[in-house]
């Protein structure tokens, strides 16, 4: 059980907002999250991965407390086994797609079949900017996957991919993610992209 309680102060144009999310997700789920643009979505899934410190709240996973700000525990995002698929995916320009995901583990039988998993056997050599941007997406969600975290956190991690390919990935990737184990918490601006793999949905807004 993932159970998140927080407040975060956000910065918009012309006033102040704040972001109140208090939400428990079961282990192994898949929910998406979605709401209007500058609701707060992203910002949510960073104080998850510990990229952003809430004013005040608490994180726990499975009974390990990741943040409480009243007792001033902060669990630094390196060791909270949460894998992140950033919006810009965030590949380093100098590594080739299976460097990348040898940066993330040794677990060569594993690599092999994200690889597979995400169509990119053939392009083991190349570096991102020899990608197109969908190859590009592709490669940021298996790096995530590669640790096979506790949690897993996607923000618009198909947005880039046609609808064949977003169909397939995603059927895959569901499998994938009961193999392992892990939560997911997908951002999306459109309700009915996960429409059937999800477990639940959570309107930010």
């Amino acid at each position: 059980m993932i159970s998140v309680e927080i407040e975060k102060d956000l910065k918009v144009y012309q006033g102040r907002q704040v972001l109140k999310i208090a939400q428990q997700f079961d282990t192994g789920s898949i929910t998406q999250i979605y709401g209007p643009s500058g609701s707060g979505k992203t910002t949510f899934l960073k104080v998850i991965a510990g990229f952003i410190r809430p004013e005040k709240g608490t994180i726990k996973v499975d009974g390990t407390t990741w943040l409480d700000t009243a007792s001033k525990i902060f669990l630094l995002p390196q060791k909270r086994m949460a894998g992140f698929v950033f919006q810009d995916y965030a590949l380093f320009p100098n590594m080739t797609v299976r460097q990348h995901l040898e940066y993330a583990t040794d677990d060569q039988p594993w690599i092999d079949k994200l690889l597979s998993i995400g169509k990119l056997e053939t392009f083991i050599g190349h570096k991102p900017e020899y990608l197109s941007g969908g190859q590009q997406q592709r490669l940021a969600i298996l790096r995530a996957l590669a640790t096979k975290p506790k949690i897993l956190l996607m923000d618009e991690p198909f947005s880039a991919l046609d609808p064949e390919m977003k169909s397939g990935l995603i059927a895959e990737l569901k499998l994938v993610f009961k193999e392992i184990g892990t939560t997911v918490l997908i951002v999306t601006h459109n309700p009915q992209e996960l429409e059937g793999i999800e477990d639940a949905r959570v309107l930010v807004s």
